[in-house]
């Protein structure tokens, strides 16, 4: 197995042999065996061990063993407790996951605090097939039955094309020691029931169940690269404009295709989406017509497709501006007040008004029902929600715009409209230069 290791890294990971790496070690046979063999090929290695607290003793007689065996190899090691029933309560996370969460949001601050290049795991042939089986049983799509990425940024897996069988025939040609998790024993965990009792009976039925599961992922790979391809090559036609409050795309695109869900599953699967049919009846639904997931949402706005992240910081419904204030950040940018001998040409980011024409504090806030304005260069009011329609505002342009108000009269619609009410006449004493940055 040393050989065969060896001369993988030299074919496919060349990168990490001369590099800082950080073994992630539970004590367990897969990572010890991992460490011996780093250890043998002689690379630039130290160990990484968590301590969840899940099994009493067992928990530290494991941290125990593995920092003797650093100690024994001559390694560096780190080890963290954590307490991980109480992050799993508070994340409202099953245990499982929470210990992944804590597990590598530890890797990568060792990681990035200490300068490793790579962090190495010690995931298997079975593990692959365990988890190919595990999306299986849970629905996925092509992306969730290729497998374990050999390398996924700074993870990287090099013990993959290895079985158990391998793993296990090594230790014990070497005479190596290891820890066994109770906890791997137990079938209440869907991973271990597979490995368990499911698992074997593939194996019976194909001793080769390993080799011919590696073919099915070189194929399953190969149709992702192709998927990958013509997604990309709709999304290039599709995608209209950017900015950052949301994505443009055009309906059209989505509708020349023969296959609109698949594409559309492709294109939106990483904002949280899962109702595929909902996100397809959007293409002719009436404007305004959204789907939502947990952190974005979809829109139908004519002929296009809105998609924006839901606000993660709360943002003050007012903000007050007072008479000496010649800077105030705000939620859109940065206005700058300042007094101004005569007018320029006016742009959509500055206007110019009658100082004296202000009450002060001024206020800076979203649109209220009834909200009306005075349109510069037009005689009489309008309703904002009639102005907003006939400039054809999306919902999320609506939703994004903010008023300059002057005891709750409108002196500007922000980036857009000055109002006819405040504008520099030839009576104005001081004119008041304000500009968005």
């Amino acid at each position: 197995m040393l050989k065969k290791l060896k001369t993988h890294i030299e074919n496919n990971f060349f990168f990490i042999k001369e590099r800082k790496l950080l073994i992630a070690i539970s004590g367990g046979i897969d990572s010890v065996v991992l460490t011996h063999l780093c250890h043998k090929l002689e690379l630039n290695i130290a160990l990484a061990h968590c301590n969840f607290n899940l099994r009493g003793d067992e928990s530290d007689a494991d941290e125990d063993f593995v920092v003797d065996l650093a100690e024994d190899l001559n390694i560096e090691v780190f080890t963290q407790r954590f307490d991980t029933e109480a992050y799993a309560k508070d994340k409202k996370l099953s245990i499982q996951m929470a210990a992944r969460e804590l597990r590598y949001n530890w890797f990568g601050e060792l990681s990035e605090q200490l300068d490793f290049d790579y962090i190495l795991t010690a995931h298997h042939a079975d593990d692959n097939l365990e988890t190919f089986l595990i999306n299986l049983t849970r629905g996925t799509g092509l992306e969730g039955l290729t497998g374990i990425p050999e390398v996924n940024d700074k993870f990287v897996r090099p013990l993959l094309p290895f079985s158990s069988e391998d793993i296990g025939a090594f230790a014990k040609e070497q005479n190596i020691k290891w820890r066994d998790d109770s906890s791997n024993k137990s079938v209440k965990y869907l991973r271990n029931k597979l490995r368990h009792e499911v698992v074997p009976i593939l194996k019976e039925i194909n001793p080769s169940l390993l080799q011919s599961f590696q073919t099915t992922l070189e194929n399953l790979n190969d149709t992702a690269d192709i998927v990958e391809e013509s997604t990309n090559a709709v999304l290039k036609r599709a995608i209209e404009t950017m900015n950052e409050h949301y994505i443009t795309f055009k309906i059209s695109e989505f509708k020349k295709v023969n296959n609109p869900k698949a594409y559309m599953f492709e294109v939106f699967k990483s904002f949280g989406f899962t109702e595929w049919n909902d996100m397809v009846d959007l293409l002719d639904a009436e404007t305004g017509k959204q789907v939502l997931s947990n952190t974005h949402r979809l829109i139908k706005n004519r002929d296009q497709l809105l998609l924006s992240p839901f606000k993660t910081k709360d943002v003050p419904n007012e903000i007050s501006i007072s008479e000496n204030e010649i800077k105030k950040e705000t939620p859109f940018g940065i206005l700058f007040f300042d007094e101004a001998d005569a007018i320029t040409k006016s742009k959509k980011n500055i206007i110019y008004i009658d100082k004296d024409k202000l009450k002060y504090p001024l206020q800076l806030r979203k649109k209220q029902e009834g909200d009306i304005f005075y349109p510069l260069g037009m005689k009489g009011k309008k309703k904002l929600s009639k102005y907003f329609k006939d400039e054809k505002l999306s919902l999320l342009d609506k939703e994004n715009v903010w008023l300059l108000c002057s005891d709750n009269d409108v002196i500007w619609v922000i980036n857009r409209r000055a109002d006819e009410r405040f504008k520099v006449t030839k009576t104005t004493k001081t004119i008041l230069k304000i500009e968005l940055k």
